[in-house]
Parts: structure tokens; C-alpha cells; sequence
């Protein structure tokens, strides 16, 4: 695994263990391969999350391109037991998180744009194509 790779792990990790109510974060590739995962994410999980943070991010930027709506800063699903956060990172990157219901929404999505902000920086080419499977 590269240093790149590994800083994006960490950082996501702690991001996942220092926010309040969050249980796991990932980041996925535009193609929507995890590139990076919290700690303790089950690989098939991780799978799963990014294909579906990949989709909803594509429908999403779609529907605002459609509607001329902008950039899309944030999509948030809220299910019953939880939710689901999708925050856009460069070059069509994302992080997606999963959250208690209970959680501060605000809270979170305050945490993940530091974090995009941060992931951003490590998220070189190597990273990209590297993975972390």
C-alpha cells in the first residue's frame, strides 16, 4: 500500500473515531472503487458503500446539472436507523459516511468538508489507482 494511501486511511479513521456518532467513512474513486476506509469497515461493505456513494453522486451532479442547480455540496440520505452522507472530494472522488439517525447533521457535515479538504491534498494520482484492496 503507498504512504498516499495510508495517510488517506488514517486520516479517514480518525475522522470516523473522533466524530461523534459516526461509524464508518470511505473515500471512492470517480469509477466507484474504495481508495480508502475507516478502520474496522468490512472489505465487502466498503464495496457495497462505494458503488452506491458512486451512483448517488452521479444522479445527484446530474439532476443539478438538469435543473442548473450548481455544484452539489452534499447528499444526505436519512433512513430510519441512520444516514447516509455523500460530500464530492476532486476529480470526481468522494467521501461517503454512515451516521447514527441521532447524530448532528451539522456536526457531521462541518467534520466532512474539513476532511474533504484534508483528503484532497493526499488524493494524488498514485492513491487513486493504488486502492485498498
Amino acid at each position: 500500500m503507498s504512504r498516499q494511501v495510508n495517510e488517506l486511511n488514517w486520516l479517514i479513521t480518525d475522522f470516523a473515531d473522533r466524530v461523534p456518532d459516526v461509524a464508518h467513512a470511505i473515500v471512492v474513486s470517480s469509477d466507484g472503487l474504495p481508495l480508502a476506509s475507516s478502520a474496522g469497515f468490512p472489505t465487502d461493505r466498503a464495496d457495497q458503500l462505494a458503488a452506491i456513494a458512486s451512483g448517488l453522486s452521479s444522479l445527484t451532479q446530474g439532476a443539478s446539472r438538469v435543473f442548473e442547480g450548481g455544484a452539489v455540496a452534499q447528499t444526505v440520505v436519512e433512513m430510519e436507523r441512520g444516514l447516509m452522507l455523500i460530500m464530492a472530494i476532486s476529480d470526481g472522488s468522494c467521501l461517503a459516511v454512515l451516521a447514527a439517525a441521532e447524530s448532528d447533521l451539522g456536526l457531521v457535515a462541518y467534520e466532512m468538508t474539513l476532511l474533504v479538504e484534508r483528503a484532497g491534498r493526499a488524493l494524488t494520482p498514485t492513491a487513486r489507482t493504488s486502492g485498498i484492496h
